[in-house]
């Protein structure tokens, strides 16, 4: 058994190895999760929390290495996440971030974690928010989360995210692909990345003129930046860390970042129960009341829906 406390208090210590032990209570679903997340609980709700997502090959790695020595040079402690696809024998990670990341491997105020999906979709691990938790406990004031970008189905990252970025690059039609995956909705911070290639600017002004025609917005609304980086030689990115500031102090103002964070709250709770929920409806498999209900409904003694509810009714005792 894990000293659950000491770990605790070695990861608050910002103890990497500590940190790592305690997401791998998480990525595992150790049955010591619970006490480790009451633990750590108070010592939460710090960190800012960046999102980044976008097609492969935008340059998300880079960007996120980057954003990295960027926050480092204003003193900030800094935790990358970042979700990777998972490979189909180990479950595990098929690229692992810290790799694309050396540069960072030695600094202690750094935090660089990759995670699996484990078949989730999305673009996260199931695992991410408990993940951030513990990144937040254990003193990192900025949390990076670069998504696993297999597509453009990684909205899930506006659900984690305080501050969501969604990179693009020219002469790759993410413009239209964006569009038609409604992945605009979720940015907050626009960024074309590669921006000494052709087609840069023509990339800006689609951008620009897809977000005008979406607009629905009220006097006092944030209007999402498009910010122009080449991220490979750290160019633009203290301009896009500026339009991260604005954001941050833009929904602190307004109360957005406050509701955001109830908003993602209310889903890890809504998950946890689900997972509970499923978790007993498993072991239903092969019950009696199970195979009573269902020879019913074939027979046509019982709709679906009633039977239904009474398998919940013995599941929940409601």
């Amino acid at each position: 058994m894990i000293d659950v406390p000491t770990l605790v208090e070695q990861a608050r210590l910002g103890r990497p190895r500590a940190v790592a032990r305690l997401i791998s209570l998480v990525e595992n679903a150790s049955p010591q999760l619970r006490e480790a997340m009451a633990a750590l609980a108070p010592h939460t709700g710090r960190a800012y929390t960046v999102g980044l997502t976008g097609s492969p090959g935008v340059g998300k790695s880079t960007s996120t290495s980057a954003l990295v020595s960027a926050y480092r040079k204003r003193g900030k402690r800094v935790g990358v996440l970042a979700v990777d696809p998972s490979s189909p024998f180990s479950g595990g990670a098929l690229l692992g971030d810290r790799v694309r990341m050396q540069e960072h491997a030695t600094d202690p105020e750094v935090y660089i974690r990759s995670m699996a999906t484990r078949g989730h979709l999305g673009g996260l691990s199931w695992a991410a928010p408990q993940a951030l938790r513990v990144l937040d406990a254990a003193g990192c004031e900025v949390i990076l989360v670069e998504t696993v970008g297999v597509g453009q189905s990684e909205v899930e990252v506006a659900a984690q995210a305080d501050t969501t970025v969604v990179l693009l690059a020219p002469g790759m039609g993410d413009g239209i692909q964006a569009a038609k995956a409604g992945i605009l909705e979720i940015g907050d911070v626009f960024v074309v990345n590669k921006a000494d290639r052709d087609g840069a600017d023509a990339t800006v002004r689609e951008l620009g003129h897809m977000l005008g025609l979406g607009e629905s917005r009220s006097p006092g609304d944030w209007r999402p930046p498009i910010v122009k980086t080449v991220a490979a030689r750290a160019e633009g990115v203290d301009e896009l860390v500026e339009a991260l500031e604005k954001h941050h102090a833009w929904m602190e103002e307004h109360g957005e970042l406050a509701a955001r964070r109830r908003r993602r709250a209310a889903e890890e709770v809504e998950a946890i129960a689900m997972a509970a929920l499923r978790s007993r409806m498993g072991d239903l498999h092969g019950d009696r009341r199970l195979d009573s209900l269902a020879e019913r409904v074939a027979s046509g003694a019982l709709d679906p829906y009633a039977a239904a509810d009474e398998l919940v009714q013995g599941v929940t005792g409601a």
